[in-house]
């Protein structure tokens, strides 16, 4: 007679990303002159460039040759701007500085201005001002955020997050950083409106859809979720084995411990040292153990799931569970797996 093995196995949090790239940046130098219409140097000038990406700024003094100098400026484009007396009087946009270059950059308003700057030159100076304002106060809000949300401060994320998504719903980065607040605040219908909008914006991104498949999982609605994954998998290949993985969890808590495990096996084939799908499917393939007289008798490929997830992390978060359900089912410990299967003793 079969009887179903229960195994209360519920998984811990689902892996989530956080696109932030870790490392030390990496710099140029920026140098250059400034001269009046006249030819001569302008001492005492403030020289501003503008990171276009990022809006932070970096302001410089010239000398009395008109000259100024930088070193440690992260690469990326700028834009530059020269004031006198609190005035703008001359400006150049998008001037790429690369890692190591020394980055030549003069001032000269008499071929720059030809003359003096026209009222559409102004209007366009204005212009890239305050974007450049816009981009740092977004990034501030941003910042306050984050923090918030790492303080589980959920409804205090929200509150920073709504009105400034509101008023630039053009930026999908805003609207998936709502997303994450709401759904740390359990608003999972807020949640789902918002990762739909930054998908609208921007449907390469497997972590707005791993966002989005979190959220339908969390209200329950496990097929939507399950699509959500696949498509994360599938736009962003580099973490499908965690997409993938994540889908096997909400499956498995949901008691669809065959689906789950195809989903696992998906993550294995995308990384073959995802340890932690491998225990996984052998809890899954246990549940789904039979008893012959008093004998445990569990599915094929169950001892080796487990076996593998030793081998991968022999003193990791679930290895004391691998090795009591591997007894459980009177299978030995590999102490190297698929190396002579030697017993441990």
């Amino acid at each position: 007679m079969k009887t179903n093995i229960i195994l209360v196995a519920l998984l811990a949090l689902l892996t989530g990303v956080w696109a932030v790239p870790a490392g030390a940046q990496s710099t140029g130098t920026v140098k250059g002159s400034v001269k009046d219409q006249a030819g001569k140097p302008i001492a005492d000038a403030t020289v501003e460039f503008t990171n276009v990406d990022t809006g932070r700024k970096i302001t410089l003094k010239t000398d009395k040759k008109g000259e100024y100098f930088s070193v440690g400026v992260n690469a990326g484009n700028y834009n530059a701007a020269v004031l006198q007396n609190g005035k703008m009087i001359d400006q150049l946009s998008h001037i790429p500085v690369a890692v190591g270059e020394e980055k030549l950059i003069n001032f000269d308003l008499a071929k720059d201005q030809q003359g003096g700057m026209t009222e559409e030159q102004k209007k366009k100076i204005e212009e890239v001002q305050k974007q450049n304002e816009k981009i740092k106060n977004l990034n501030s809000v941003l910042a306050q955020a984050r923090a918030a949300e790492q303080a589980n401060n959920w409804d205090q994320a929200v509150t920073l997050l709504q009105p400034v998504a509101e008023q630039n719903p053009d930026q999908e980065l805003l609207w998936a950083y709502l997303g994450d607040a709401y759904r740390g605040d359990k608003k999972y219908p807020e949640a789902i409106d918002a990762y739909q909008k930054a998908i609208a914006l921007k449907p390469s991104s497997g972590s707005y859809h791993n966002g989005l498949a979190e959220a339908y999982a969390k209200s329950g609605q496990t097929d939507k979720a399950i699509a959500e994954y696949n498509t994360a998998a599938q736009v962003e290949p580099a973490n499908a084995a965690m997409y993938y993985f994540n889908e096997g969890a909400v499956l498995t808590n949901t008691g669809k411990v065959d689906e789950a495990n195809a989903a696992f096996d998906k993550s294995i084939a995308a990384d073959p040292a995802r340890a932690d799908a491998y225990y996984w499917k052998g809890v899954n393939l246990l549940n789904k153990a039979t008893t012959k007289g008093d004998k445990m008798v569990a599915p094929p490929g169950t001892a080796e799931a487990l076996n593998k997830y030793l081998s991968l992390q022999p003193d990791g978060k679930y290895a004391q569970a691998a090795k009591d359900l591997l007894a459980s089912i009177g299978a030995s410990v590999e102490t190297s797996y698929g190396k002579g299967k030697t017993p441990k003793k």
